[in-house]
């Protein structure tokens, strides 16, 4: 038993001299590091079987390297890479005669100057405010908009015969014909700023409940017209009406039932779309915007000739407005989401936002 460890020990003596050996000489390819190590199994294996020998060969490797040892005797110094090494160890194991594998690692907490990898962006919508829509359920809002279809019908004809015969034309009628006729006159973003501007001037804003008894009644544009007053989505209706008229494309218009968190109520404009960008046409201001710029609205239906929609994560790019009351997201609570058309009572503030012309 003493004789076998004995053994073992004078083995491992003599395995940590070659390997002590390999480099010191160094290896110029991978064969040469082969033949290093087949020589140190076969002394490995001799001193097993022969304990002399591994004294012997041990005593002779400390000499090899013992201090003073004339330099004219060592063999040439040579050099290898060490990825030639594995590259040809994993030919070898069958991984192809081109698959390399690198000694060399990047750590993560290396610092570079290199500009970091740009994450993709963020799916942008074709509806207003870059967001998605979708079908929305049946309900008190898809029975609104069939109800102005069909007022819109019939204003369309009111129209047709104002225009056989101007005589017998109603004054609200030929008045919204000549607002028309101006719009039509126009091109690019002055037609819609025209739009805009002349329904402000028209109608004054006045509640659905002043005005007819109803918290929230949709009237086609010549309803409007003849009593030249509204509300907000009766501004919307009549400036789509108006822009689809004078050849506006319909499928670049929506109307946009939003929630105005600056001042806390349900909201409606028009928005159209011209050259890929959406503004938005508001009675309570004269001059256009992007839809990017009202931040304070959170869209939640969109309406037109394809029917009502819901805007999908409404939240997805409106930042919070200091002391807002949150608005429920269209896309959540079921699809139940509810827009009452709430207007703000008669004689009540604003919220002391003064920065927007508000048209009363």
């Amino acid at each position: 038993m003493a004789l076998q460890l004995e053994l073992q020990r004078a083995g491992l003596r003599a395995l940590g001299a070659g390997l002590i050996a390999l480099i010191a000489t160094g290896a110029t390819s991978p064969s040469r590091a082969d033949e290093a190590i087949a020589a140190e199994s076969t002394a490995s294996d001799s001193m097993t079987s022969d304990p002399m020998a591994s004294t012997s060969m041990a005593s002779g490797s400390q000499e090899a390297f013992a201090p003073g040892i004339d330099a004219a005797s060592r063999p040439p110094a040579t050099f290898f890479r060490i990825n030639d090494v594995l590259a040809k160890l994993d030919a070898m194991r069958g991984r192809g005669p081109k698959a390399v594998r690198l000694a060399a690692l990047t750590p993560s907490s290396t610092a570079t100057d290199a500009s970091p990898e740009p994450k993709p962006a963020p799916a942008r919508g074709d509806e207003p405010f870059g967001l998605f829509t979708f079908r929305a359920p049946e309900g008190l809002l898809w029975h609104k908009w069939r109800g102005v279809e069909a007022k819109l019908t019939k204003d369309a004809e009111t129209l047709k015969q104002c225009q056989a015969d101007a005589g017998n034309c109603p004054a609200y009628a030929a008045q919204f014909l000549r607002l028309i006729g101006s719009v039509k006159s126009k091109s690019g973003r002055e037609r819609l700023d025209e739009a805009n501007r002349a329904v402000n001037m028209v109608v004054r804003y006045v509640s659905d409940f002043a005005q007819h008894g109803e918290a929230d009644r949709w009237s086609s544009p010549l309803e409007t017209f003849a009593t030249a007053k509204g509300d907000c989505e009766d501004y919307a209706i009549a400036k789509l009406a108006a822009l689809s008229e004078a050849g506006f494309p319909s499928q670049d218009m929506r109307l946009v039932l939003v929630r105005d968190r600056a001042v806390r109520q349900d909201h409606a404009v028009l928005a159209a779309r011209l050259d890929g960008k959406w503004l938005i046409l508001d009675n309570r201001r004269n001059s256009l915007i992007e839809d990017g710029e009202a931040t304070s609205l959170t869209p939640l239906f969109a309406i037109n000739h394809d029917g009502v929609h819901l805007f999908a994560a409404p939240y997805a790019k409106r930042q919070p407005l200091v002391g807002e009351i949150a608005a429920t997201p269209a896309a959540e609570a079921d699809a139940r989401v509810e827009w009452t058309g709430e207007e703000i009572p008669d004689g009540s503030s604003y919220g002391g936002l003064t920065s927007l012309p508000l048209l009363l």
